[in-house]
């Protein structure tokens, strides 16, 4: 095994340059990247060529940050290896086939799937009342226009002169994830917190709103609830949030820390 603080990154695009700015402020923590541009790499990170250095690394954790993709293309070979994944494109998971095939993996390997609660909170509120059964919930992503300029287009529509809000879609929530794969990680995140056949989503290009927005209303015996959520974009890349590296940086932190909240 390598040591308790060994984490490995797939992905070094925007998300991945901020997650390993984060992390590699703590000494404790080795970092290495699945590349195969390793010159890009900052000199304290080393660089994992394929997934088969990768499982011979054997890091303690691996963070995926790198698209769908990513995850059905390494996901089971880690998961097997009994290396934990945390999952960063969960609108992956809106894939069946490809989730039973990693929780699978998972069992028997004694490995775990980690989903972070990314660009959203609640996560512990929707799980809980999905247990009673009976609810209710609406995820409603509004982002601005500058983040939908190609779907606008496609509409007959120019972003930067977007007057009032646009509906793009309406539908289920593994729908939206494939629809729209670097966009609605949220909105499959909320369906597997609180199962798929309860969640209704909405997706908005809004120009009154400057950050990434998310909306989750909850119906449910237990009660009702309204959370919304305005992130601002990252800089390197408008289709994600700032907060969504914080908040994978919280998951490998969760996964060492001896109290977990």
């Amino acid at each position: 095994m390598g040591a308790a603080r060994d984490i490995a990154l797939i992905g070094f695009g925007a998300i991945g340059r901020a997650l390993t700015a984060d992390l590699g402020c703590d000494p404790a923590h080795r970092l290495a990247v699945l590349t195969h541009h390793a010159a890009e790499l900052p000199p304290n990170i080393r660089a994992l060529p394929d997934v088969a250095a990768l499982i011979v690394a054997r890091p303690a954790l691996v963070v995926e940050a790198a698209g769908q993709s990513a995850v059905a293309q390494y996901g089971p070979l880690l998961l097997k290896a009994g290396i934990s994944l945390v999952v960063a494109s969960t609108g992956a998971l809106a894939d069946e086939s490809l989730l039973q095939r990693l929780t699978a993996a998972a069992q028997e390997s004694g490995a775990r799937l980690i989903v972070p609660a990314g660009a959203i909170g609640g996560l512990d509120y929707l799980a809980a009342v999905a247990g009673i059964g009976g609810a209710k919930v609406r995820y409603i992503s509004r982002k601005p226009p500058a983040a939908w300029r190609a779907e606008l287009a496609a509409l007959g529509h120019a972003s930067e002169s977007l007057a009032s809000a646009i509906v793009l879609f309406e539908g289920n929530a593994a729908e939206a994830a494939r629809r729209y794969p670097r966009n609605l990680n949220a909105g499959l995140t909320v369906a597997l917190a609180a199962g798929p056949a309860v969640v209704s989503v909405q997706v908005i290009a809004d120009p009154a709103v400057s950050g990434n927005t998310h909306e989750i209303e909850i119906e449910s015996p237990a009660g009702t609830a309204t959370l919304r959520f305005a992130n601002r974009p990252s800089p390197d890349n408008p289709k994600t949030s700032v907060v969504t590296a914080l908040s994978l940086a919280q998951a490998v932190r969760r996964h060492f820390a001896s109290l977990v909240i």
